[in-house]
């Protein structure tokens, strides 16, 4: 089955985490790739040594991306160099790049071994077109019907949701980002 959990609502990747725990728990085999994510996660440490049957992978840079016109002076002033605003539809080639590694690792060491196979954030990385759809449907066909496979992220796109055996999707009703509050570690980090 094909998984997706979308929405601008917090919980898409600990929902992931959590059926990782209940697959590993059933004895199943457990592959989560995190598609722009750096080390700086509080899951990964726990997640990385917790289990033989588990393997963890990150692809991704230790900034966020923005495409022009999406955030306000504030906010491009508040994120300073940890945001890269590039322009639609021209992502920086050394991240595309670094995320086609990612895809093709996903595809060499994923297929046929794992039971369950995460791709924590591909949505967001398809959304600023930095995986092609093409790309996505490859590592699909490639893991193919034998692993339960969930994508997730916000803006998952329609043809991925229209292929998809399960759909979730999470939706902000309330945020204490709105307050001003960061992220928090442990909680949202």
């Amino acid at each position: 089955m094909l998984q997706i959990y979308t929405g601008n609502g917090k919980g898409k990747t600990t929902a992931a985490v959590g059926l990782a725990m209940r697959a590993l728990g059933a004895g199943m085999r457990v592959y989560m790739m995190q598609f722009m994510k750096g080390q700086a996660y509080s899951e990964q440490v726990i997640l990385r040594g917790f289990a033989p049957q588990l393997r963890l992978r990150t692809t991704g840079k230790p900034f966020f991306v923005a495409e022009e016109g999406m955030l306000s002076e504030e906010q491009r002033a508040a994120w300073g160099d940890e945001v890269v605003v590039f322009p639609k539809g021209k992502p920086p080639e050394a991240y595309v790049q670094l995320l086609a590694a990612g895809l093709r690792q996903v595809m060499e060491e994923a297929a046929g071994k794992y039971d369950l196979v995460i791709l924590d954030e591909i949505h967001v990385a398809l959304f600023f077109g930095l995986v092609s759809r093409t790309q996505l449907e490859e590592v699909l066909a490639v893991l193919g019907t034998e692993c339960e496979v969930v994508c997730t992220g916000r803006n998952a796109p329609p043809w991925l949701i229209e292929r998809a055996d399960l759909v979730t999707e999470m939706r902000e009703v309330r945020h204490y980002y709105s307050k001003g509050v960061e992220a928090r570690r442990g909680i949202e980090n």
